[in-house]
């Protein structure tokens, strides 16, 4: 999936951005609205294949984009995961995370179980 650049998420502004201008400067998320407050989120994930071995995860990132009542971008938080866990890498703003982890845990988890076939439309 795609993942924008450092320097484009340093382009959105905390408490100024709308959803509308996150996805202009950002581009099309790879998902959104399966969180409570409606935020948008790009996920990028790598497999390794090799031989006749079962395809493996090598890497996966999430950027999360949450929004407040008023469509503003309200936080801005990196994923990735780790031995299986969601462990955050860093944060825009001090508040509270992103509502709902275990949508969290269910997203990095559900993408693992495609196969590499599926990934590639075979």
């Amino acid at each position: 999936g795609y993942l924008p650049l450092d320097t484009d998420l340093k382009s959105v502004v905390v408490g100024k951005d709308t959803r509308n201008s996150v996805t202009e400067l950002l581009g099309s998320p790879s998902g959104s609205g399966v969180l409570e407050d409606g935020a948008i989120f790009y996920i990028s994930t790598k497999i390794k294949n090799f031989l006749f071995y079962e395809p493996k995860v090598v890497s996966r990132d999430m950027i999360v984009v949450s929004f407040d009542e008023k469509n503003l971008v309200e936080n801005i938080e990196k994923f990735t995961l780790e031995d299986g866990r969601v462990v955050v890498l860093s944060r825009r703003v001090t508040s509270a995370p992103v509502k709902g982890p275990r949508i969290l845990s269910q997203i990095f988890g559900n993408l693992g179980n495609a196969d590499a076939g599926t990934l590639l439309g075979q």
